[in-house]
């Protein structure tokens, strides 16, 4: 597919098909997902993968109390066949910028203007985003409320933090998003040449 078409055709996906993500895909999704771009090549992002209804639905009792998806407007949500979680490691990123090459002696997290370990796990998490569009996957980029209930229910050392979850697998028929009423803006609106 071209690049063209996989940003034209990448949307927000709310409902899976009950079948499995071959492995193959998985392993295409994180190895792109790992060449995105990173502060001093820092790479201070880490990925939970979970496949299957027991992986998946221990992330959802842990997210998503059983008792709010009766009446959840996506049930489909809850069939998503493979979920990656993205996780943004501040300390890689403190770490490289100590090391003689930077110039910093210290870690200090004053020194930054942005959260470069943030922005660059949305790199990976966008790459994934992409990848699943190209290999005709649907996919779901969402928050994650209980950050502690996820690191509890599958063992996640102090010091990483989730972005937000990506559900993935083959679309099913979903109804879409009442905010897509809204339209895409207009690049005049966006984008602001020479002067804003």
């Amino acid at each position: 597919m071209e690049f063209q078409d996989v940003v034209r055709r990448r949307r927000m996906v709310r409902s899976y098909e009950d079948r499995p993500v071959p492995a193959e895909l998985v392993e295409r999704l994180l190895d792109n997902a790992r060449r995105a771009p990173s502060a001093g090549f820092s790479q201070g992002f880490e990925f939970l993968v979970l496949a299957g209804p027991e992986q998946t639905g221990r992330f959802w009792d842990a997210t998503f109390p059983r008792e709010s998806r009766a009446g959840f407007q996506w049930p489909g949500l809850f069939t998503a066949p493979l979920i990656i979680v993205p996780f943004a490691h501040k300390d890689a990123y403190l770490d490289r910028y100590a090391e003689p090459d930077k110039g910093w002696t210290d870690r200090a997290e004053a020194r930054w203007p942005v959260p470069f370990w943030l922005i660059d796990t949305g790199f990976a998490a966008m790459l994934i985003l992409l990848t699943a569009v190209d290999a005709g996957l649907g996919a779901l980029f969402f928050g994650v409320t209980n950050k502690d209930g996820v690191r509890a229910a599958f063992a996640v050392p102090e010091g990483y933090e989730p972005i937000g979850a990506i559900t993935l697998g083959y679309p099913a028929p979903d109804r879409r998003s009442a905010s897509l009423k809204r339209g895409r803006r207009a690049a005049e609106s966006v984008v602001h040449r020479g002067v804003w």
